[in-house]
């Protein structure tokens, strides 16, 4: 059976869930059609969702739920939204912001469709937003710095210089994020153990920061959710994340408290998924794996190092020629070559730019010149695209995805497209389901062989492919990577 290009699998699930979808809004619209005609009804956050063909989902940045490594973007929660949105049949659109109150209010006021976060459901949480079905468990401890020998120590040695139990809490300080449920259950444990506990909340750090702070000795406590502090627990060898502060909680994603359609899709999902292979690969990929532990000591990890490549400075330099962001030079070249300078593609393009042979020429370089100057050669003919297309298309952002496929398929290519637009009623100047699905056409005899074209066949798949990859992981390298960080 021949295998379906991905854009048509995608356009297949994404049927099969407007299909589904009608079937539950039928049903939904006649379980209330006897409801009076004033009582408000539910905004669909589901049907918005399906309609603008992408999911817009929060997330907090941080080494466990959304990062970049080695120029990836990576993340348990980030790895779930992926799988979810393919499960949608959509696009995935992540929104980065680590405060939690915020994230609530963007979350029912639409700004985005889920919070994918690593939320433990509490009460309060619950009176703000709606959480989905659980997709794991975990338990609030006690993060405190081993003594010098520890090692060595016997266990009741270590006793001694450690916390094990809640009530020696008693005037102890113990930092935490402001507002976060560490600081409500903290609070919850001093009237407990009927002792005073002073309680630190921090503005403008995260959990994973308070950690750093302990391991290092500037603070003496913080607390975390155990499944974080086992991670962190491979960075820092030298913390204890033994002792527990609260019972077990549930883990779960959130949604608006007026999207129950969405809610019933998303914990089916969640139901499959949780009992399959796939969670129990990405549970041990983030959280049980040795490899985590070399991530964070990686210059190439967003949260520690800050660099995408051994070559940000010369990008960032280049970048300069054609005048684009050098993030998106490092998304292309990650999709060129992932940075390999020794990489040959199956057509002759070589390099880290992936040049061909013509093209490299022309621009004076060839297989022996330096990855620099690839690079260099690179954004010269970046530059030349651009200048091509910028009468036509004066918008920036939006020629910039016509100098991309023209970069990956033939600035030829791209123009037969425009002119298919142009014959068939899309609009020759936009990108985005008008130039990008003419270029799908362009591997069709019926359209490669029409008058208007003058390049002849094209496999169009590629350079849609291509255009949607490169500047999706450009919006995921400005959220984890400063324009000026090198």
């Amino acid at each position: 059976m021949k295998k379906l290009p991905p854009y048509h699998i995608r356009v297949l699930r994404r049927g099969t869930v407007i299909a589904l979808f009608i079937v539950v809004s039928f049903i939904f619209v006649f379980n209330n059609s006897k409801k009076d005609a004033g009582q408000k009804v539910e905004n669909n956050v589901l049907e918005r969702i399906i309609e603008r063909d992408t999911l817009i989902a929060l997330t907090n940045y941080n080494s466990i739920s959304y990062f970049s490594y080695r120029g990836k973007p990576m993340g348990f929660q980030y790895d779930m939204l992926t799988l979810f949105a393919n499960y949608l049949g959509v696009e995935l659109k992540i929104v980065v912001n680590n405060d939690i109150d915020a994230a609530f209010k963007l979350l029912n006021s639409h700004q985005c469709d889920v919070l994918a976060m690593n939320l433990a459901v509490t009460k309060d949480r619950a009176s703000k937003v709606t959480f989905s079905a659980a997709y794991g468990q975990t338990r609030q401890v006690l993060i405190q710095k081993q003594p010098v020998g520890y090692e060595k120590m016997t266990k009741k040695e270590r006793e001694t210089y450690l916390i094990t139990n809640q009530l020696d809490l008693a005037n102890k300080k113990i930092h935490v994020q402001k507002k976060s449920s560490f600081a409500n259950r903290l609070k919850n444990l001093s009237d407990e153990i009927g002792a005073d506990i002073t309680i630190v909340e921090v503005e403008n750090y995260d959990v994973e920061q308070l950690i750093s702070l302990v391991a290092k000795g500037e603070i003496s406590f913080t607390v975390a959710d155990e499944n974080v502090a086992k991670l962190n627990q491979t960075y820092h060898p030298n913390i204890d994340i033994s002792t527990p502060i609260s019972f077990p909680q549930r883990l779960a994603w959130a949604v608006a408290n007026d999207a129950d359609e969405f809610l019933s899709t998303l914990n089916s999902w969640i139901y499959t998924f949780k009992n399959g292979y796939m969670y129990t690969m990405l549970h041990n990929k983030y959280f049980r794996s040795k490899k985590a532990s070399n991530r964070y000591k990686s210059q190439y990890l967003s949260i520690g190092g800050g660099k995408i490549s051994p070559y940000d400075e010369s990008i960032k330099k280049f970048s300069q020629i054609p005048d684009y962001d050098w993030r998106l030079i490092a998304s292309m070249m990650y999709q060129e070559s992932r940075f390999n300078p020794r990489a040959v593609s199956w057509a002759g393009a070589f390099g880290v730019m992936q040049l061909m042979p013509g093209t490299a020429n022309n621009f004076g370089v060839n297989r022996a010149s330096s990855p620099e100057m690839h690079i260099r050669a690179g954004c010269q003919f970046l530059k030349y695209l651009d200048d091509r297309f910028k009468e036509e298309l004066p918008d920036k952002n939006e020629r910039m995805k016509f100098v991309l496929a023209s970069y990956n398929a033939g600035r030829g290519h791209v123009i037969d497209a425009r002119r298919l637009a142009e014959k068939y009623g899309r609009n020759p100047n936009v990108w985005d389901t008008q130039v990008d699905s003419m270029l799908l056409w362009k591997s069709d005899p019926k359209y490669y062989l029409d008058p208007v074209v003058r390049h002849g066949y094209c496999r169009g798949q590629e350079p849609f492919d291509y255009v949607k990859e490169v500047t999706s992981r450009f919006e995921h390298y400005k959220n984890v990577i400063s324009e000026s960080s090198i």
